[in-house]
């Protein structure tokens, strides 16, 4: 059985021997989330090595894995660089948000089997340690619980493309809004904390009441940002879907025929993209001409 390295010393986790890369790659992710690795810092490989009290070599796989992700920008000799998210790239993030969890409400609402109900208890307690931390205005704490509880309830759909690309949506969004959040100071009852009013229309098979929370939790969400940035909510072209009423579609959703393999069951990392097209996400550097230039992997 595998042991944990030592702790670094400052209160971080200390990471399991096995699956280190993933590992790794998720507790960067979070630093990323929560705004402790703010937009523009850079490191190396041998930093992060250092760091986490491991090789190089599964610091350098998850540092490439998340680039690969678009959450990280290689810089040619210099390692890697957390890019910065500006307000057009957080409205195209919201919308393809927007539209993809009411396209997948709209398929609950179609859809009579295929659904792991037996993951409601675990649902429910990720809910409520999200609205403890949204209540309580732990940042840090909250970033974990929601990119979980969302990733849980994702996985209701039986689909995990759309739960993979929803958690990969929500790792953005939380890397634009937290240095913001930070800024805004006292948080307690600030951030979004119905995620158990959430679970109980889920649970009461209520499809039209889960999909009308889930709009309203979009709606808080680009308020709220519009509100700590100063922007003009006129640029989300998806208002009008998230603050018109949700029609019914199908008022209950029959009990599941499949039952959850053991490996679905629990929570497990959250399956983002393998890769995505280089300079999508984030600012690219500039040559003196101006032209944007993607840079190659550092070693």
């Amino acid at each position: 059985m595998s042991s944990p390295t030592a702790p670094p010393g400052d209160g971080r986790p200390a990471i399991q021997r096995n699956s280190l890369r993933e590992q790794i790659a998720a507790a960067l992710r979070e630093e990323m989330m929560a705004g402790r690795l703010a937009a523009g810092r850079n490191f190396t490989v041998k930093e992060i090595a250092e760091l986490y009290g491991v090789s190089a070599t599964p610091a350098r796989e998850a540092l490439v894995d998340l680039a690969a992700q678009g959450l990280l920008r290689a810089e040619h000799h210099r390692g890697f660089t957390v890019p910065e998210f500006d307000w057009s790239d957080f409205v195209e993030i919201f919308e393809a948000r927007t539209m993809l969890t009411d396209s997948a409400f709209r398929q609950l609402g179609a859809r009579v089997s295929g659904y792991d109900w037996r993951r409601l208890p675990s649902l429910r307690r990720r809910a409520e340690a999200a609205q403890r931390a949204a209540r309580s205005g732990q940042l840090d704490v909250l970033v974990g619980c929601d990119l979980r509880f969302w990733h849980e309830a994702g996985a209701l759909l039986d689909n995990t493309r759309i739960s993979g690309y929803l958690g990969w949506l929500r790792v953005q969004s939380w890397m634009f809004a937290a240095p913001y959040l930070r800024a805004a100071g006292e948080l307690e009852e600030v951030c979004w904390d119905r995620h158990p009013e959430l679970v109980d229309r889920i649970e009461a098979r209520d499809v039209s009441g889960a999909h009308r929370v889930v709009n309203e939790y979009n709606l808080f969400t680009v308020e709220l940002l519009a509100r700590l940035t100063g922007r003009p909510l006129e640029s989300v072209a998806v208002l009008p879907l998230l603050r018109s009423s949700v029609e019914p579609v199908v008022e209950t959703v029959a009990e599941p025929v499949r039952p959850a393999s053991a490996d679905e069951i629990g929570l497990g990392l959250v399956p983002l993209p393998r890769a995505v097209p280089p300079g999508r996400f984030g600012r690219p550097r500039q040559t003196e001409a101006g032209a944007g230039t993607e840079e190659p992997v550092a070693q």
